[in-house]
């Protein structure tokens, strides 16, 4: 399956500033994938190296000399290494997190050989060294499950992926081509965008099948957990995980994972989960100034899963029931909708999303997402078809003072003002009304829509 994060890795890979590069993200998104296929259509050779299945291997890196390093990868793997046709690839580099110090050498001593880094429980370790990360001489790179666009392609709907990729707004969606659209995403909610998952569907299309693999990869993440709760309890584990498809979409309350329990093991539980990017917490921020994260408040935050397939398999969602309900946000009270738009905004923004909170007495307002694009601040609000009112976006419009909003429902695109009104003014904003479909090509849109 192409995955557009290829690029990224070729550009990185010919860039002649190119230091080396650290990938996270959780267990089977495709990052080891994503590796052997850059080394096979640059034609490069690998040298992969995995410190889980090989933990000897770690005393090969006794040096802190890249050339004597790699005189010992060399006589260990029996391949003759030349950096200028090669790619070191360390895997699951948690297993051997001080290694990522040796990183620096390769940086300074070495920089014609590309060196990746990967690592799915990365966070566990870098949240707990005891070694200076090497500052400035590493990039990073986060890889999350396909995204709407990525499933079109892998399903081979390349011509719907160009349609979106091409769509402005003085394009009219024609009703046929819409209902395609919505179909994909209904079928991409219960799918989701695991690789194991989509390759699945794409070549078998038995649900049933899929369904097997998304609980065999929640047991996946409930076994790798065990080696980091220490002492926590497996069950505290299950009750959050049990807890975020029924809670997608409020203010996450420990209380309702589990009334008969302390708080305290419920939060390491989810800071678990969230160190293993199975889980994100959607902070509660006043949005009155960047960078978001300084005014986020972490007594408030929502929690959305990975991905909206492990999700839906949770809550026992079937591609059946999803199309025989019109509207995309009335699923699971739309709670479904949100986890869907959150999922597709990682992988168009940075990693930490947030939401805006308002708890004055009398008039109290939220709204699902609050986003950065360039220098501005957007709020992202979820709604169903063009029922339902828009007064906590209003509210948070006229309070901030704000030009562009957006709202995401099952309708095809409109762009126009929106006028509020009290008894002592109007105000007036741009609203971009987006289908889910077009997610994927937010911000260009939203760049458009000044013209």
């Amino acid at each position: 399956m192409k995955r557009d994060r290829t690029m990224f890795l070729v550009d990185w890979l010919n860039s002649s500033s190119r230091k080396p590069l650290v990938i996270r993200g959780a267990r089977q998104v495709g990052k080891t994938w994503l590796i052997r296929d850059l080394a096979s259509s640059q034609q490069r050779k690998l040298i992969e190296l995995n410190f889980e299945k090989r933990p000897d291997l770690v005393s090969l890196f006794s040096s802190n000399d890249p050339k004597e390093i790699i005189v010992n990868i060399a006589a260990s793997t029996g391949s003759k290494i030349d950096p200028s046709k090669t790619i070191l690839f360390l895997d699951e580099i948690q297993a051997a997190p001080h290694l990522l110090e040796k990183l620096r050498w390769f940086a300074e001593d070495m920089p014609q050989l590309p060196v990746i880094a990967a690592g799915s429980l990365l966070d566990f370790a870098l949240a707990e060294h005891e070694f200076s990360m090497p500052v400035g001489r590493i990039g990073y790179m986060y890889l999350e499950p396909l995204s709407f666009e990525e499933f079109l392609e892998a399903l081979g709907q390349s011509e719907l992926r160009a349609y979106l990729q091409s769509y402005d707004w003085n394009v009219t969606i024609l009703a046929a081509i819409h209902s395609q659209l919505i179909k994909m995403v209904k079928e991409y909610l219960v799918i989701g965008g695991m690789p194991a998952a989509v390759s699945s569907w794409a070549s078998e299309k038995a649900p049933d099948t899929v369904n097997q693999i998304h609980f065999d990869l929640l047991t996946t993440y409930r076994d790798a957990f065990a080696k980091y709760s220490g002492r926590l309890s497996t069950d505290r584990l299950e009750d959050v995980m049990n807890s975020i498809p029924r809670q997608l979409g409020e203010k996450f309350v420990y209380k309702d994972a589990n009334s008969d329990t302390s708080a305290a093991p419920l939060k390491q539980a989810l800071d678990l989960l969230t160190k293993a990017r199975v889980a994100h917490r959607i902070m509660a921020t006043s949005a009155n100034g960047l960078p978001l994260g300084a005014e986020a408040d972490e007594k408030f935050f929502k929690v959305i899963m990975l991905d909206c397939g492990l999700c839906g398999a949770s809550l026992g969602l079937s591609l059946h029931q999803l199309r025989s309900i019109s509207e995309i946000s009335m699923i699971n009270s739309g709670g479904m909708a949100k986890q869907l738009v959150g999922q597709l905004l990682r992988t168009i923004s940075p990693p930490s999303h947030y939401y805006w909170r308002r708890e004055k007495k009398g008039s109290e307002a939220e709204v699902d997402y609050v986003i950065q694009h360039e220098n501005q601040i957007i709020p992202v609000e979820v709604k169903a078809g063009t029922t339902g009112t828009l007064r906590s976006l209003h509210q948070f419009m006229k309070e901030k003072k704000k030009t562009i909003a957006i709202r995401i429902n099952s309708d095809t695109p409109s762009l126009g003002p929106v006028q509020i009104k009290d008894d002592l003014s109007t105000f007036e904003y741009t609203l971009l009304s987006l289908p889910f479909y077009l997610l994927g090509q937010l911000h260009r849109l939203i760049r458009s829509s000044s013209k």
